[in-house]
């Protein structure tokens, strides 16, 4: 998810980029600027490319070779929490059966029928804007880069 947010702030709060060849082993980089905990985005692989954290023993990558660059981040801890609440919200209301996803205002069938709200930048429910851009916006703007 944070490499969706970083893409969508067009911020990846970098702190520094090296270029070079990288080897993916065992499904950790080698990468010895980087401090366990620490984001970084992989740019240039094959499989790998996006933003992960090092040492994190459930961000396994696949193993590869590749020319490119590892970028060390510095992602603010209320940014990180911002990305648990999207991606709760995703859980919820972001998949293909959620009535948020639906291309209707209204839909009535069977005895059954609902209406979508007119709008509202609220992250407790989905909106007739019911993208986690739009529903996270006002949060999300802080960090934004134009």
């Amino acid at each position: 998810m944070l490499t969706e947010i970083c893409q969508e702030l067009r911020n990846w709060f970098e702190r520094e980029r090296y270029f070079g060849t990288y080897e993916i082993s065992g499904g950790v980089i080698t990468a010895p600027f980087l401090v366990n905990g620490q984001y970084y985005r992989v740019m240039g692989s094959i499989f790998n490319d996006g933003v992960h954290k090092y040492g994190d023993t459930a961000d396994v990558l696949t193993d590869e070779t590749f020319e490119g660059s590892v970028w060390a981040l510095a992602i603010p801890k209320p940014v990180i929490n911002l990305a648990a609440e999207i991606a709760e919200w995703q859980d919820k209301y972001g998949t293909v059966d959620s009535a948020a996803m639906s291309p209707y205002q209204s839909e009535s069938f069977g005895g059954y029928s609902y209406s979508k709200s007119a709008g509202g930048n609220s992250a407790s429910g989905a909106s007739s804007t019911s993208t986690w851009q739009a529903v996270f916006a006002s949060r999300l703007n802080p960090w934004r880069k134009l």
